[in-house]
């Protein structure tokens, strides 16, 4: 299985820009650019900075693929 970060959909979805949402977390957009290209995995607190901002629960931010 594997696990895959949804992050930019749902961003995008959301009408975020990077620096947006790296105001509304407090996490650089550079950072967060490596989180969405699966460059850099995001710690448990920058998941849930991320959620909160997005106002989304935690697990829409992943999908599993078998």
């Amino acid at each position: 299985m594997k696990v895959v970060l949804l992050l930019k959909e749902i961003r995008k979805e959301k009408g975020y820009s990077l620096e947006k949402l790296s105001k509304m977390t407090g996490i650089s957009s550079s950072h967060l650019n490596y989180i969405e290209n699966n460059e850099k995995e995001p710690s448990l607190s920058m998941t849930v900075r991320i959620a909160r901002a997005l106002k989304i629960k935690i697990d829409k931010l992943y999908k599993v693929i078998p």
